[in-house]
């Protein structure tokens, strides 16, 4: 009969309690610490997550070296999920292919034969069609593992070993960059140019104390050996637009991000026309995804200055962008699209690391260098020791050989009559346990006397050997000496001028536009016509209507404003209450129905009324007057509002409120108020404000401005009776209303209209 899976007692003397909140922080804490420590941050040393380095360490295990064939990847899959990594065989097979596509990793450590996916995004071939093996960085990686360079545990099943750590030949943090999201915290870090990267580690090796703007390079140096870090150097290339101070300010803090954009050209294509030719696009970016954006907003016409997209990528990216016409400029179309599709990305810049392979840090450039550099110090110095021991051992042994060739007679007649050949060498000529070993253990051909001195210049040489190693693991400065010279050797390997170690992304400061043109590109232009009425609702419809009698208005409604505009251009709406808002016309409501209320489109008080709405032209002024006959002079560039609240121009207090908004054109105001007074005075007497009250311009016992007008002096002051007909009083006419601002004029001319105002 089974084991009884019933507790005895009914259970109740097995019962454990556990206080909820603390076993949910400890295992979560658990997951948590999983999560940093082996999958999501890589090590500051090798720049490896843990399956990278499995992956490594498997290849080399296999013997998948650059000198030798290919092996599939289905069998470096499951020799690295079988021995040292127990997880998903796909999620190892996708860590694999990354490793080497050239277009996500600036220096590939697998060399990939057959689909391993493209820039497009499709996906690479299953694992059981592929092959690969490693490159020549990944040998860098894992040179002198063999030799002690690096700590070893047991794996999960603790049937083997794996290291802790690579030895790191080559700085791979930096140079193929890292990202990864753990719990709580997050790394992100951008591929450079090693090159750059070992030009920046020699000065950090002579000059311990250096800071990160000495290990920085503004500009590119005549000799490319001493070009030091410039910023990232991506696989995909691009061109970086952000500025050297955030740049610097990013490697100083472990923290910032570059902007990205692609690289293009303008193509001839005869007769006047072009096309625009997309060579290289941001880092990471899908092309047909990009594609199919560029061409979803040209379906939207959010383009209007694009006409087509086309791909004509073969092993090199290749997009073609044809204007709507030749006319448009290049610049703005490019702009364009590089503020509403992914040809401008930001790539961000986290270098949280783990630091020594335990902590969580987020370093600054020259600690994620000085890290590496320490690292390559200890692997040196364990290297070295390695090969001592071993030099040590191989010396003892040919002593006890050239010990055997003195007395070769006597050895042999040992090892023929004695019953205990071994001891009795040991004790006859005072040799050690290996010693005697290796002798009994000699063949007869090594009795020539030719290996008497082979063995001779062997010693000789291992003793020499010795003592170098021994004088550089007793000097600090040959150790830094010895690590120069590999990264100078590495340099000279991956230099600006080989293929793989040229600059790849550039550096130029994004070219300025005028906002304007930039809004405008972003519109297609069109003719509408602006509908205000007088309960405050809003309506573009299209084309340049001529005739508004004919527009139809709710019940109760009717027509307070109607101007031309086109789409390109942006409303400013004036409000009793002294705010300035601003619309785009294209964001109008269209006009097949009655529009939609103000107060649905921007945030403006209940209270408040609707003065004026005109397009805006940034290079005129405007007057803006209150019911009670204040005023002021306000550029019209000044009053856009940037936001859905508007903007404070004028101030009002209840019950005085904005009246009338004028734009300037003449050197003379004239000022009516509900009293039929009329004042003239030179416009030059109302001060020009960006914001505020403003001055009197008119005085009044009681009641308020009627109207306003500005004008030219020499050219009169017009206006219009109630039947259309106009009057025009001159100069010298005008001179009994001519006075100072803030008197209280005198009584209008005969003629003038009894509304009031001027027409």
């Amino acid at each position: 009969m089974g084991k009884s899976l019933i507790p005895p007692d009914n259970g109740d003397d097995n019962v454990e309690p556990v206080d909820l909140k603390a076993a949910l922080e400890e295992r979560y804490l658990a997951y948590a610490l999983s999560t940093i420590m082996h999958r999501a941050l890589p090590d500051v040393r090798d720049g490896l997550k843990p399956v990278h380095r499995r992956i490594m360490h498997a290849m080399r295990l296999l013997r998948l070296s650059p000198d030798q064939s290919y092996a599939k990847c289905a069998r470096i899959v499951g020799e690295v999920m079988g021995k040292f990594h127990p997880h998903g065989d796909q999620s190892i097979y996708d860590a694999l292919v990354r490793l080497s596509q050239d277009f996500a990793v600036r220096y590939p450590v697998v060399d990939g034969q057959g689909n391993f996916g493209n820039i497009d995004g499709d996906n690479p071939a299953a694992m059981r069609y592929t092959e690969a093996r490693m490159t020549d960085v990944a040998m860098l990686l894992l040179e002198g593992i063999t030799e002690d360079a690096v700590d070893f545990r047991p794996t999960y099943n603790e049937e083997d070993e794996e290291p802790i750590v690579l030895p790191g030949a080559f700085p791979n943090l930096l140079a193929n960059g890292s990202s990864g999201i753990a719990v709580g915290m997050a790394t992100s870090i951008p591929p450079h140019n090693v090159s750059e990267l070992c030009a920046a580690a020699l000065h950090l090796i002579k000059h311990p104390d250096a800071t990160v703007e000495e290990l920085m390079s503004q500009t590119e140096d005549e000799d490319p050996l001493k070009t030091k870090v410039r910023g990232p150097d991506f696989p995909t290339g691009g061109i970086m637009v952000e500025t050297p101070e955030a740049i610097l300010d990013a490697y100083k803090t472990g923290r910032g991000g570059f902007r990205l954009r692609a690289r293009w050209q303008v193509e001839d294509q005869g007769r006047g026309t072009w096309n625009i030719v997309v060579t290289e696009i941001p880092y990471q970016v899908q092309k047909s995804r990009l594609i199919e954006k560029i061409a979803e907003l040209l379906i939207a016409k959010k383009l209007p200055l694009l006409d087509d997209v086309r791909d004509e990528s073969t092993e090199d990216v290749r997009l073609v962008l044809e204007p709507k016409s030749r006319s448009v400029n290049p610049e703005i179309l490019m702009e364009s699209l590089f503020k509403l599709t992914e040809l401008e990305t930001r790539f961000p810049l986290n270098m949280n690391v783990l630091s020594n392979g335990k902590v969580p840090n987020v370093l600054s450039l020259r600690d994620v260098l000085k890290q590496w550099l320490e690292h390559r110090k200890d692997v040196l110095i364990r290297r070295s020791r390695h090969r001592l021991g071993e030099i040590e051992r191989r010396l003892e042994i040919l002593g006890g050989m050239l010990i055997a060739y003195l007395n070769i007679d006597e050895v042999i007649r040992i090892i023929r009559e004695e019953d205990e050949p071994k001891q009795e060498m040991i004790r006859r000529f005072e040799l050690t346990d290996n010693q005697a070993e290796a002798i009994l253990n000699m063949r007869l051909r090594s009795l020539r006397k030719l290996e008497e001195f082979e063995i001779r210049k062997e010693f000789d040489g291992l003793t020499g050997e010795k003592k170098q190693i021994e004088e550089l693991l007793g000097s600090d400065a040959k150790q830094w000496q010895t690590i120069s010279w590999q990264i100078a050797e590495m340099q000279k390997k991956y230099g600006a001028d080989t293929p793989l170690g040229k600059r790849r992304t550039t550096f130029a400061d994004a070219p300025q536009h005028d906002l304007t043109d930039m809004h405008h590109a972003m519109i297609e232009k069109e003719p509408v016509t602006v509908v205000v009425s007088e309960k405050g609702w809003l309506r573009a419809m299209k084309g340049h209507l001529a005739d508004f009698s004919t527009l139809a208005f709710k019940e109760g409604d009717k027509l307070k404003l109607a101007f031309h505009a086109e789409t390109t251009d942006r409303i400013l709406v004036l409000t009793t209450g002294g705010k300035f808002y601003t619309i785009g016309a294209n964001s109008l409501p269209g006009g097949r129905g009655h529009g939609e209320p103000i107060r649905i489109i921007v945030d403006m008080e209940n209270d408040q009324d609707i003065v004026t709405a005109f397009v805006h032209n940034p290079e005129r002024k405007l007057l803006l007057s209150s019911h009670v006959g204040n005023g002021f002079l306000v550029p019209e560039a000044e009053v856009i509002a940037n936001t859905r609240k508007g903007k404070q121009v004028m101030n009002v207090k209840a019950p005085d409120e904005a009246r009338h908004c004028i734009p300037i054109s003449g050197d003379s105001v004239a000022i009516v108020g509900e009293n039929r007074k009329m004042l003239v005075f030179p416009i030059t007497d109302i001060p020009e404000l960006a914001r505020g009250k403003g001055v009197r311009l008119q005085r009044y016992k009681d009641g308020g401005v009627a109207d306003i007008r500005v004008f030219v002096m020499e050219q009169g002051l017009t206006w219009q009776d109630a039947s259309g007909r106009s009057f025009t009083r001159g100069k010298l006419e005008l001179l009994e209303w001519v006075g100072p601002r803030a008197t209280a004029g005198r009584m209008v001319p005969k003629g003038f209209p009894r509304s009031g105002k001027f027409s």
